[in-house]
């Protein structure tokens, strides 16, 4: 950050009500400067579009991992990576030869970027083959799922991480200080919100059996922000649903609403769809509120307060996640957003799930 563009940010901040502390903006500015003594390798397991133009993009800009190898069911896919990425041929793997990613020493850290379904069986193998892993976010379809994943990384003395890119963005990260800090008092109400328009009912995010649904995909968003808006755990959820268009989401849920309620007393009243774009946060505390609008979008991350705008960096949030996760790997600290973190959200969403079956509310 240039002198000049360093005084406008500070002047930004400011001018915002003063809100954030010199360790905020020093952290800010630092955060993604975080050097490992050697870079890491990653292999991303499925080339779908997250991987294809996001991740793959994503490691371009990063310090601290490179793209190192690929997983794919695809030959087309396999040759046209190899020749984009420079990707040795010994690092291209299938998923019947997976298993023997455990004898490959260029691979350090190993992406899971399948569908839900999917997610539990490949980071066991991974784990099992010895190496650290990510995986995408909803973590797995159940918490016993969740629990054996989990036991795997434990047992093979590997680390792993779930994909909640969010947590590695400026502005979350400084609400989040906000809500730690009580900086406008207690929470009361919080609004989370997260969809998009989706019209593809061949997907598998339109398939039961894959793990589709709106609550998996976007709802796991709107159910994190939750409880990072308040600092704690819901002790109950009411849910309900909607279908516009039956004929594409014939096995999951188009829409969903769901309410929590937290032991502080504070109420959180969320919305997942496949049918509006929509990306909210809103929280009500005592002494003010608190609004990142778009919440969880990939850039343009805005952020009010009642004292004003608060200004931070945009980054690259998925390089910034996956600097942090080798940074953490490579000095055996603990990592900011562990198993543990996407296991609570999956026991969520299997109350979400059983309020919608029942038409009750049901206990956390």
């Amino acid at each position: 950050m240039s002198d000049i563009s360093r005084r406008r940010f500070t002047t930004s901040l400011i001018g915002a009500g003063g809100l954030l502390s010199a360790a905020t903006v020093l952290n800010a500015q630092t955060a993604s400067e975080k050097r490992t003594d050697r870079v890491l390798g990653i292999a991303l397991v499925g080339l779908g579009y997250y991987s294809t133009d996001v991740l793959a993009p994503a490691l371009q800009k990063t310090r601290n991992v490179h793209l190192a190898g690929i997983v794919t069911g695809t030959p087309a896919k396999a040759l046209k990576w190899q020749k984009e990425y420079g990707i040795a041929k010994k690092n291209i793997y299938n998923y019947d030869n997976f298993d023997r990613i455990a004898e490959n020493k260029d691979i350090d850290i190993i992406y899971i970027v399948l569908p839900n379904s999917m997610h539990a069986e490949y980071v066991i193998r991974a784990a099992n083959a010895g190496k650290h892993v990510i995986c995408e976010k909803p973590m797995a379809l159940t918490v016993k799922e969740c629990d054996a994943m989990i036991e795997a990384c434990r047992k093979n003395n590997v680390m792993l991480s779930i994909g909640y890119r969010m947590h590695f963005e400026p502005h979350t990260q400084e609400l989040m200080r906000y809500v730690k800090e009580k900086t406008f008092g207690d929470i009361t109400f919080v609004t989370a919100n997260a969809g998009y328009f989706h019209q593809n009912g061949d997907h598998w995010k339109a398939k039961k059996a894959y793990g589709g649904g709106a609550i998996m995909d976007m709802g796991v968003y709107s159910i994190n922000a939750a409880r990072y808006a308040t600092g704690e755990e819901p002790v109950s959820v009411s849910a309900q649903q909607f279908k516009t268009r039956p004929q594409i989401f014939k096995e999951v849920e188009e829409t969903a609403t769901f309410q929590f309620e937290f032991p502080s007393g504070a109420v959180a009243n969320c919305m997942t769809s496949f049918s509006h774009n929509i990306s909210l946060l809103h929280i009500l505390a005592r002494k003010g509120w608190i609004q990142l609008n778009p919440m969880q979008s990939y850039r343009g991350i805005k952020m009010t307060t009642r004292k004003g705008p608060v200004e931070l960096p945009q980054i690259n949030q998925q390089a910034a996640q996956m600097d942090e996760v080798a940074w953490c790997i490579a000095n055996k600290k603990p990592m900011r957003v562990p198993g543990e973190e996407g296991r609570q959200d999956i026991k969520i969403v299997q109350a979400i799930y059983k309020s919608l079956e029942t038409g009750e509310k049901v206990l956390v």
